[in-house]
């Protein structure tokens, strides 16, 4: 079921496109945005409309969550380690319109076709949802037995993801094996018009990122279509991502929590880190690891203690550097535009004519107080609107209280 919405007048928006548009109105109909004027410029005229005045409040594209557990993580101290799945609300009053869901260290219990269902039911709900196909291990698991199959044949299915390389939970592929799952998503894509990206998890391994320098030194392979993740969880490896960037791949910031002392770069450091390196602006993306369970390892590779990563931790990120005293429209690109552009995520990422209509409202806290995800409400004025069907009401519902939900 979709949810399409009616005609909507938005007035008095202060957009932010990702770039500054200034005060603008917008017409919203059929989950598409169909029409942008200046705050000088007559709205149309149109019998039925549901008019929202924001009163000058800030509008911004509905976050992308590129790398989220939408059906649960975890699993690495047993069984009852098993994270559960992500509702949808947990995305909406984190202002995030889009997830692209993943399997991890679990792809054997957690199964492809169970994560094609919790996407398709995200989409049911409203949410715009994808998926990587795969999980840590090779060979991938798949749904039709070959990951250039899935991706072609399987509508949300856009790349591979997330491939373990540098840490002990992964298979240790070769250099063989890697590349030949990257050079299977690259020619999925282009058979599909899909993104065709290699989506990898960065273990805190001393290798790094060795096994995709060598692709692009030893294959024809294209650099977009490597994307590793985790960048920020070692600061050397943060560096070598930083080259990767300057040699064309698009590198992903996980906004996962950073204890003083800890060998690592917050999400906000490491959007700073990396913009005063003058890396490519447009290969930056910022996932949240929703679901996802973060776990501290002892020498022996067993599960010290765990956490679990928020979709929440996104606009956190975004508060912060606002906080530092960023501007919103040089922050906004790595969580919306980037990312779409990146996945080849048409209509995503943008305030524009034809668009969908995935839009969130940032009161003078910037805390969401509105969430439009596909041209209708998911949340007005701090209020949950729309929650999964086994979701139950809770003090969570108030956007204003759940900023580590």
């Amino acid at each position: 079921m979709t949810f399409p919405g009616p005609l909507t007048l938005i007035r008095n928006a202060s957009v932010f496109a990702p770039e500054a548009l200034g005060l603008c109105h917008l017409l919203v109909g059929g989950g598409k945005i169909l029409w942008i004027g200046s705050k000088d410029e007559p709205a149309p005229a149109i019998a039925g409309l549901d008019v929202v005045d924001l009163d000058g409040n800030r509008l911004i594209p509905g976050l992308i969550d590129g790398h989220a557990h939408v059906t649960g993580g975890g699993g690495e101290g047993g069984f009852a380690t098993r994270v559960p799945p992500v509702p949808l609300s947990r995305f909406t009053t984190a202002g995030v319109t889009t997830v692209v869901g993943v399997l991890g260290t679990d792809d054997l219990a957690r199964t492809p076709g169970e994560l094609l269902a919790s996407v398709y039911a995200l989409r049911e709900q409203g949410l715009g949802a994808f998926a990587w196909c795969g999980g840590y291990h090779l060979p991938p698991v798949t749904l039709t037995g070959s990951v250039r199959g899935d991706i072609v044949y399987l509508d949300p299915v856009i790349g591979v993801g997330e491939l373990a390389i540098s840490d002990h939970r992964s298979s240790q592929p070769t250099f063989d094996e890697f590349v030949r799952v990257a050079s299977e998503a690259h020619v999925a894509g282009l058979m599909s018009g899909k993104a065709g990206v290699l989506h990898l998890h960065l273990g805190d391994g001393v290798r790094g990122l060795e096994l995709v320098r060598r692709a692009l030194d030893e294959t024809e392979l294209p650099a977009r279509v490597f994307h590793p993740t985790h960048i920020n969880r070692r600061k050397a490896l943060f560096e070598e991502a930083l080259a990767l960037a300057r040699r064309g791949c698009t590198v992903d910031i996980t906004a996962f929590p950073v204890e003083d002392g800890e060998d690592a770069w917050s999400a906000a450091e490491a959007w700073e880190r990396y913009h005063a390196a003058d890396a490519p602006a447009e290969r930056l993306t910022i996932s949240s690891d929703a679901g996802g369970c973060l776990p501290t390892f002892d020498h022996d590779g067993r599960l010290c203690k765990m956490d679990v990563g928020s979709a929440h931790a996104l606009l956190d990120t975004v508060r912060e550097l606002l906080a530092r005293g960023h501007a919103l429209d040089a922050v906004l690109p790595a969580f919306t535009r980037n990312i779409a552009r990146h996945l080849r995520l048409a209509g995503k990422g943008e305030v524009t004519v034809g668009a969908d209509a995935d839009l969130v409202v940032l009161d003078a806290d910037n805390h969401v107080s509105d969430v439009m995800a596909q041209g209708t409400w998911h949340l007005r004025n701090g209020a949950v609107l729309r929650r999964g069907p086994f979701e139950k009401t809770s003090v969570e519902d108030s956007a204003a209280g759940h900023a580590h939900a």
